[in-house]
Parts: structure tokens; sequence; C-alpha cells
């Protein structure tokens, strides 16, 4: 298959780079230092599932120069894809088909406005990794899997296809859902609960799953997103709540979360993609939302300072 990542940072390098190893045809699509890293030395990917170098692998920063091609793993962040959906038309034929790696629920129904419904898959993925320099990227938890699926849930061929490109891969476990709508709105409500309340203590997920007033903050930020999914026509299981904070108490206790990250070293977040959305889907369905609203409120100021809208000093 020809396979295009768009956005080639720490988790879309990483599927990138295993479906290189394979020997799938792939291209990066990234800019700056990292594309001239990449065209010069390669990708270079530390791993708790075996290290590996791609000594050759193709990379732009123009999708037009790169045609159609069979799949787009778009690995942005949430708040990214709008510009995402626009950039790589090009690389869209009339077989082609997106699959969105993003934290969030949102990012299906926002490129089948701009791309077509046809064209798009629901996803998902978990690692734990960073760039740590151009070109390099290192994983450093969570046994890296992938899962995606046609957004009406009926199997299909393209599907399959995609499945089989990950096999050979020894550090990537590809699956589809029998529930992509499910699959995503659990990756949801684990990662915002996660990243939310790490957003606000600043501590790691082994302090806050610990201390007794935080766990209450992790488990009741999950019970809202599950209501609200609920009301949304989600089907999530009674029993989410329970089986997402075993999944947060499997954690590493050094771990953080990507948009707490991202909070906590000044840039611009998924905030409004998440807890923010949370809030947005309880408004919709005029139910409260105390917890992700506290959280989002509460980093709003932050958020907006990173993205230059207000200036304030820390």
């Amino acid at each position: 298959m020809r396979i295009a990542v768009f956005g080639a940072g720490a988790v879309g390098s990483y599927f990138g780079g295993r479906l290189a190893e394979a020997g799938e045809d792939v291209v990066l699509i990234a800019r700056g230092k990292n594309l001239r890293a990449l065209r010069g030395n390669g990708l270079r990917v530390d791993s708790i599932k075996g290290d590996f170098v791609i000594k050759s692998i193709e990379a732009t920063n123009d999708p037009s120069k790169v045609g159609p091609v069979d799949v787009i793993l778009i690995g942005v962040k949430a708040w990214q894809i709008p510009e995402a959906a626009a950039a790589i038309r090009p690389m869209v034929g009339p077989e082609t088909f997106c699959v969105p790696l993003q934290n969030g629920v949102e990012a299906p129904s926002q490129l089948a406005a701009v791309l077509g419904r046809e064209h798009v898959l629901g996803g998902l993925c978990g690692l734990v990794s960073f760039i740590v320099g151009p070109g390099h990227i290192r994983h450093t938890g969570i046994d890296p899997f992938i899962q995606f699926g046609e957004l009406d849930n009926k199997p299909s061929e393209r599907v399959k296809r995609l499945c089989q490109a990950f096999q050979p891969s020894v550090g990537v476990e590809a699956s589809s859902p029998v529930d992509i709508q499910v699959a995503m709105w659990e990756k949801f409500l684990f990662i915002a609960s996660w990243g939310g309340v790490g957003a606000v203590t600043r501590a790691p997920i082994g302090v806050s799953r610990s201390q007794p007033e935080t766990r209450a903050m992790l488990e009741r930020t999950m019970k809202e997103i599950a209501e609200v999914g609920r009301l949304r026509n989600v089907t999530l299981a009674a029993g989410v709540v329970t089986k997402t904070m075993q999944r947060v108490d499997g954690l590493p206790a050094h771990g953080t979360a990507s948009m707490q990250r991202d909070i906590m070293e000044g840039r611009p977040s998924e905030l409004c993609a998440q807890n923010g959305a949370v809030v947005r889907f309880g408004r919709e369905s005029a139910i409260d939302t105390p917890i992700n609203t506290f959280i989002c409120h509460s980093l709003l100021p932050l958020e907006r300072r990173a993205r230059g809208q207000i200036d304030f000093e820390l």
C-alpha cells in the first residue's frame, strides 16, 4: 500500500516508521528541521518494543508532490484537523481513505465535512512517545496499538488491507473494533480525564491516582464523559469507568498525558477538543458537566496565553 503520514511527529512517525520497517511504501509529511533530518539521515526510533532506524524514507512538506495515495494516517493535534483536511486534498484520490489518530472524537466528522464521508474512517491509537530531536522519536510507555473502522461499523476490504499492512510489524497491535464509536469514546474518556486532571494538578498519574481527592476527581470526570457519550447514542458499557480506572492504575507512575505536557510547557494544547468538548457536548444535551467545566475554565487562561491571545507573567 502507498501510505502517507500527515504530521510526522511523535505519534505519526512511530506508526509510519513501523509500516516502513514492515516493507510498506510510506511517505512522511513533515516540515522544518524535522524534514531536513528525515531526508538527510532517515528516521530513528528508540522503543521499548525494539529500536529501529529507517535509513532512507521519503519525506516532503508538499502533499501536492505526493499525489493520490491509498491511506493517509493523520497524526497532527486535534485542533489542527480543519487545516489538515484542506492540506491533504491533493493526496486524496477516488479510493483514498483517511485514518485520524487524534485524541478526541470530532476528527472524523471534521474530515468528512471537507473530504466526504466515504474517504474517512474512525480511528484511535495509544502509546507514550516524544520527539528527542529532528528525525528522532522515543517510545517510552504503553504497548502501541492502532484501531480503525468504517464509521457505520460494517466490515470492509480496505480496513482488512490496512490491518494486514501492520501485521509484519512487531511493534504495533492493529485491529478493527466491533464499534469504532465506542472505541473512540473509551479512549476519549481515558485521555481527557488523565490529561485534564494532570494539567490542573501538574502531577504525574502515579500521584493523581494515589491521592483520594484527585482519584475521585478522575472518576467524576470519567462519569461525566460517559453520561455525555450515552446521550449522544454511544453505547458505552455500564462498567466503563471501573475498567478505565483499572487502566489508569496500570500506567507507569511517572506518566503524564500529552495535553498535560503541552499546557505545562506553554504550548497550544488539545484542551478544547478534550475537556472543552465535553463541556460543549453537555450544553448541547442540556446536562451539567461541573468537573470538566472546572478543568476547562481553569486552564483556558494558559491555553489562550499559549496561543498569543492574552499575555501575563507566570
